[in-house]
Protein backbone atom coordinates (compact mmCIF):
# COMPACT_ATOMS: atom_id res chain seq x y z
CA UNK A 1 0.00 0.00 0.00
CA UNK A 2 1.29 3.46 -0.89
CA UNK A 3 0.63 6.61 1.11
CA UNK A 4 2.16 10.03 1.74
CA UNK A 5 4.22 10.44 4.91
CA UNK A 6 5.38 13.62 6.57
CA UNK A 7 8.17 14.36 9.03
CA UNK A 8 7.58 17.63 10.89
CA UNK A 9 10.70 19.61 11.77
CA UNK A 10 10.36 21.98 14.74
CA UNK A 11 12.41 24.27 16.96
CA UNK A 12 10.49 23.69 20.19
CA UNK A 13 10.86 26.23 22.97
CA UNK A 14 10.14 26.07 26.69
CA UNK A 15 6.38 26.77 26.55
CA UNK A 16 4.24 23.67 25.86
CA UNK A 17 1.20 25.72 24.81
CA UNK A 18 3.16 27.60 22.17
CA UNK A 19 4.77 24.38 20.99
CA UNK A 20 1.35 22.72 20.75
CA UNK A 21 0.15 25.59 18.57
CA UNK A 22 3.23 25.29 16.34
CA UNK A 23 2.72 21.54 16.08
CA UNK A 24 -0.93 21.99 15.09
CA UNK A 25 -0.04 24.52 12.39
CA UNK A 26 2.63 22.28 10.86
CA UNK A 27 0.48 19.14 11.07
CA UNK A 28 -2.32 20.95 9.28
CA UNK A 29 0.14 22.00 6.58
CA UNK A 30 1.30 18.42 6.11
CA UNK A 31 -2.27 17.12 5.96
CA UNK A 32 -3.15 19.80 3.40
CA UNK A 33 -0.40 18.34 1.20
CA UNK A 34 -2.00 14.90 1.44
CA UNK A 35 0.02 13.29 4.24
CA UNK A 36 -1.91 10.60 6.10
CA UNK A 37 0.90 9.54 8.45
CA UNK A 38 2.55 12.51 10.17
CA UNK A 39 5.40 12.36 12.68
CA UNK A 40 6.65 15.13 14.99
CA UNK A 41 10.12 15.25 16.62
CA UNK A 42 11.41 14.15 19.99
CA UNK A 43 10.41 16.51 22.81
CA UNK A 44 7.73 18.20 20.76
CA UNK A 45 6.24 19.68 23.93
CA UNK A 46 9.30 21.47 25.30
CA UNK A 47 13.07 21.55 25.17
CA UNK A 48 14.19 22.81 28.56
CA UNK A 49 17.62 22.25 30.12
CA UNK A 50 16.54 23.65 33.50
CA UNK A 51 15.11 20.57 35.23
CA UNK A 52 13.28 22.64 37.85
CA UNK A 53 11.60 24.75 35.18
CA UNK A 54 10.79 21.59 33.20
CA UNK A 55 9.05 20.02 36.18
CA UNK A 56 6.91 23.13 36.61
CA UNK A 57 5.33 22.62 33.19
CA UNK A 58 5.22 18.80 33.32
CA UNK A 59 1.83 17.12 33.22
CA UNK A 60 0.70 13.53 33.32
CA UNK A 61 -0.57 11.85 30.18
CA UNK A 62 -4.22 12.64 30.92
CA UNK A 63 -3.66 16.40 31.16
CA UNK A 64 -0.76 17.03 28.77
CA UNK A 65 -1.52 19.65 26.09
CA UNK A 66 0.55 17.96 23.39
CA UNK A 67 -1.31 14.70 23.90
CA UNK A 68 -4.75 16.33 23.82
CA UNK A 69 -3.88 18.53 20.84
CA UNK A 70 -2.54 15.58 18.87
CA UNK A 71 -5.59 13.48 19.67
CA UNK A 72 -7.89 16.25 18.44
CA UNK A 73 -5.85 16.80 15.27
CA UNK A 74 -5.88 13.10 14.38
CA UNK A 75 -9.65 13.04 14.79
CA UNK A 76 -10.27 16.26 12.90
CA UNK A 77 -7.90 15.64 9.98
CA UNK A 78 -8.42 11.88 9.64
CA UNK A 79 -4.71 11.07 9.91
CA UNK A 80 -2.38 8.81 11.81
CA UNK A 81 -0.47 11.26 13.99
CA UNK A 82 2.73 10.13 15.69
CA UNK A 83 4.00 12.47 18.40
CA UNK A 84 7.71 11.62 18.25
CA UNK A 85 7.89 12.21 21.98
CA UNK A 86 7.05 14.61 24.74
CA UNK A 87 7.98 14.71 28.43
CA UNK A 88 5.34 13.10 30.66
CA UNK A 89 5.23 13.12 34.46
CA UNK A 90 5.11 9.60 35.91
CA UNK A 91 5.11 8.06 39.37
CA UNK A 92 8.11 8.45 41.64
CA UNK A 93 8.96 11.96 40.48
CA UNK A 94 10.50 10.68 37.24
CA UNK A 95 9.81 11.72 33.66
CA UNK A 96 9.00 9.54 30.66
CA UNK A 97 10.30 10.50 27.22
CA UNK A 98 7.16 9.13 25.59
CA UNK A 99 5.92 8.75 22.03
CA UNK A 100 2.22 8.60 21.14
CA UNK A 101 0.42 7.29 18.06
CA UNK A 102 -3.16 8.31 17.33
CA UNK A 103 -5.58 6.86 14.78
CA UNK A 104 -7.69 8.93 12.37
CA UNK A 105 -10.62 8.90 14.79
CA UNK A 106 -8.45 10.25 17.60
CA UNK A 107 -8.09 6.90 19.36
CA UNK A 108 -4.72 6.33 21.03
CA UNK A 109 -3.13 3.29 19.40
CA UNK A 110 0.19 3.01 21.20
CA UNK A 111 2.82 4.66 23.37
CA UNK A 112 6.55 4.03 23.55
CA UNK A 113 9.03 5.16 26.21
CA UNK A 114 12.59 5.80 25.04
CA UNK A 115 14.73 2.86 26.09
CA UNK A 116 18.29 4.12 25.77
CA UNK A 117 19.27 7.14 27.86
CA UNK A 118 21.53 9.81 26.38
CA UNK A 119 24.35 9.84 28.96
CA UNK A 120 27.35 11.22 27.07
CA UNK A 121 30.31 13.61 27.26
CA UNK A 122 31.16 15.27 23.95
CA UNK A 123 34.38 16.88 22.72
CA UNK A 124 32.92 20.40 22.73
CA UNK A 125 32.16 20.23 26.45
CA UNK A 126 28.53 19.23 26.13
CA UNK A 127 27.56 16.74 28.81
CA UNK A 128 24.16 15.08 29.05
CA UNK A 129 22.74 12.76 31.73
CA UNK A 130 19.25 11.88 30.59
CA UNK A 131 19.05 9.06 33.13
CA UNK A 132 19.22 11.54 36.02
CA UNK A 133 15.65 12.65 35.32
CA UNK A 134 14.10 10.22 32.85
CA UNK A 135 12.90 6.68 33.46
CA UNK A 136 14.02 4.42 30.60
CA UNK A 137 11.44 2.31 28.84
CA UNK A 138 11.65 -1.46 28.89
CA UNK A 139 9.45 -2.48 25.94
CA UNK A 140 10.04 -2.25 22.21
CA UNK A 141 6.86 -1.70 20.23
CA UNK A 142 5.46 -2.33 16.74
CA UNK A 143 2.04 -0.99 15.78
CA UNK A 144 0.01 -2.75 13.10
CA UNK A 145 -1.61 0.00 11.04
CA UNK A 146 -3.83 -0.49 7.97
CA UNK A 147 -1.01 0.49 5.62
CA UNK A 148 2.10 -0.85 7.39
CA UNK A 149 3.65 -2.17 10.56
CA UNK A 150 5.44 0.69 12.34
CA UNK A 151 8.33 0.23 14.79
CA UNK A 152 9.12 2.80 17.47
CA UNK A 153 12.39 4.37 18.60
CA UNK A 154 13.50 7.79 19.84
CA UNK A 155 16.75 9.63 19.04
CA UNK A 156 19.65 7.90 20.87
CA UNK A 157 17.92 4.56 20.29
CA UNK A 158 19.20 4.80 16.69
CA UNK A 159 22.68 3.78 17.92
CA UNK A 160 21.37 0.40 19.10
CA UNK A 161 20.70 -1.65 15.95
CA UNK A 162 19.42 -4.64 17.91
CA UNK A 163 16.24 -2.67 18.72
CA UNK A 164 15.48 -2.09 15.04
CA UNK A 165 16.39 -5.65 14.10
CA UNK A 166 13.97 -7.00 16.72
CA UNK A 167 11.20 -4.84 15.29
CA UNK A 168 11.99 -5.82 11.71
CA UNK A 169 11.98 -9.50 12.63
CA UNK A 170 8.35 -9.25 13.75
CA UNK A 171 7.41 -7.50 10.52
CA UNK A 172 8.03 -3.78 10.97
CA UNK A 173 8.14 -2.12 7.54
CA UNK A 174 8.57 1.44 8.79
CA UNK A 175 11.11 2.27 11.48
CA UNK A 176 10.83 5.63 13.20
CA UNK A 177 13.51 7.85 14.72
CA UNK A 178 12.04 11.16 15.96
CA UNK A 179 14.98 13.04 17.43
CA UNK A 180 16.63 16.08 18.98
CA UNK A 181 20.19 15.27 17.85
CA UNK A 182 22.96 17.60 18.94
CA UNK A 183 24.71 19.48 16.13
CA UNK A 184 28.06 17.82 16.85
CA UNK A 185 26.75 14.24 16.74
CA UNK A 186 24.34 15.03 13.93
CA UNK A 187 27.04 16.33 11.63
CA UNK A 188 29.06 13.19 12.22
CA UNK A 189 26.46 10.43 12.33
CA UNK A 190 22.81 11.38 11.69
CA UNK A 191 22.37 10.50 8.02
CA UNK A 192 24.64 7.47 8.02
CA UNK A 193 22.86 5.95 11.03
CA UNK A 194 19.42 6.45 9.50
CA UNK A 195 20.47 4.99 6.18
CA UNK A 196 22.19 2.07 7.89
CA UNK A 197 19.06 1.20 9.90
CA UNK A 198 17.04 1.30 6.66
CA UNK A 199 19.49 -0.81 4.64
CA UNK A 200 20.20 -3.50 7.23
CA UNK A 201 16.48 -4.05 7.88
CA UNK A 202 15.06 -3.44 4.40
CA UNK A 203 12.65 -0.89 5.85
CA UNK A 204 11.62 2.72 5.46
CA UNK A 205 13.00 5.07 8.12
CA UNK A 206 11.10 8.24 9.01
CA UNK A 207 12.91 10.69 11.27
CA UNK A 208 11.39 14.02 12.33
CA UNK A 209 13.93 16.23 14.10
CA UNK A 210 14.34 19.33 16.18
CA UNK A 211 16.40 22.00 14.39
CA UNK A 212 18.24 25.18 15.27
CA UNK A 213 19.06 27.18 18.39
CA UNK A 214 16.44 26.73 21.11
CA UNK A 215 15.26 29.01 23.90
CA UNK A 216 17.19 26.97 26.47
CA UNK A 217 20.45 27.56 24.57
CA UNK A 218 20.99 24.14 23.04
CA UNK A 219 21.45 23.64 19.31
CA UNK A 220 19.96 20.71 17.43
CA UNK A 221 20.95 19.33 14.05
CA UNK A 222 17.67 19.14 12.13
CA UNK A 223 17.83 17.48 8.69
CA UNK A 224 14.56 15.59 9.17
CA UNK A 225 14.59 12.74 6.72
CA UNK A 226 12.64 9.94 5.03
CA UNK A 227 14.76 7.03 3.76
CA UNK A 228 13.65 4.10 1.61
CA UNK A 229 14.53 0.41 2.20
CA UNK A 230 17.45 0.60 -0.23
CA UNK A 231 18.99 3.45 1.73
CA UNK A 232 17.98 6.23 -0.64
CA UNK A 233 17.05 9.55 0.98
CA UNK A 234 13.63 10.35 -0.45
CA UNK A 235 13.28 13.75 1.20
CA UNK A 236 15.10 15.83 3.79
CA UNK A 237 15.08 19.25 5.43
CA UNK A 238 17.81 21.74 6.25
CA UNK A 239 19.58 22.25 9.52
CA UNK A 240 17.61 25.13 10.97
CA UNK A 241 13.99 26.08 11.47
CA UNK A 242 10.64 24.53 10.77
CA UNK A 243 9.94 22.28 7.80
CA UNK A 244 7.43 19.78 6.49
CA UNK A 245 9.23 16.87 4.80
CA UNK A 246 7.00 14.86 2.48
CA UNK A 247 7.50 11.61 0.55
CA UNK A 248 5.46 8.89 -1.07
CA UNK A 249 5.95 5.63 0.79
CA UNK A 250 5.21 2.44 -1.14
CA UNK A 251 5.33 -0.54 1.20
CA UNK A 252 5.92 -2.84 -1.80
CA UNK A 253 9.49 -1.51 -1.76
CA UNK A 254 10.04 -3.29 1.56
CA UNK A 255 9.18 -6.68 0.10
CA UNK A 256 11.35 -5.92 -2.94
CA UNK A 257 14.39 -4.94 -0.85
CA UNK A 258 14.05 -7.91 1.48
CA UNK A 259 13.63 -10.19 -1.53
CA UNK A 260 16.88 -9.00 -3.13
CA UNK A 261 18.92 -9.20 0.08
CA UNK A 262 17.08 -11.45 2.56
CA UNK A 263 19.42 -10.83 5.49
CA UNK A 264 16.56 -11.04 7.99
CA UNK A 265 16.04 -14.64 6.88
CA UNK A 266 19.71 -15.46 6.39
CA UNK A 267 20.85 -14.50 9.90
CA UNK A 268 22.33 -17.41 11.85
CA UNK A 269 23.03 -18.05 15.51
CA UNK A 270 26.70 -18.28 16.41
CA UNK A 271 29.05 -18.59 19.33
CA UNK A 272 31.77 -16.05 20.08
CA UNK A 273 35.26 -17.16 21.07
CA UNK A 274 38.13 -14.99 22.26
CA UNK A 275 41.54 -16.38 21.41
CA UNK A 276 44.58 -15.43 23.56
CA UNK A 277 47.88 -14.65 21.86
CA UNK A 278 49.63 -17.59 23.47
CA UNK A 279 52.54 -17.55 21.05
CA UNK A 280 53.87 -14.16 22.15
CA UNK A 281 52.58 -14.43 25.72
CA UNK A 282 54.32 -17.71 26.55
CA UNK A 283 57.67 -16.52 25.28
CA UNK A 284 57.43 -13.11 26.87
CA UNK A 285 57.15 -11.39 23.50
CA UNK A 286 59.17 -11.38 20.31
CA UNK A 287 62.58 -9.71 20.32
CA UNK A 288 63.05 -6.90 17.85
Amino acid sequence: MAFKAAAIQMCSGVDPERNAADMARLVREAAAHGATYIQTPEMTGALQRDRKAMREVLRDEASDIIVSTARDLAGELGIHLHVGSTAIAIEGGKIANRAFLFAPGGRQIATYDKIHMFDVDLDNGESWRESSAYEPGVSARVAELPFAKVGFAICYDVRFPQLFRAEALVGAEILTVPAAFTRQTGEAHWEILLRARAIENGAFVIAAAQAGVHEDGRETFGHSMIVDPWGKVLASAGGTGEAVVLAEVDIAAVKAARGKIPNLKNAREFVLDTVPDTASGAAGGVAA
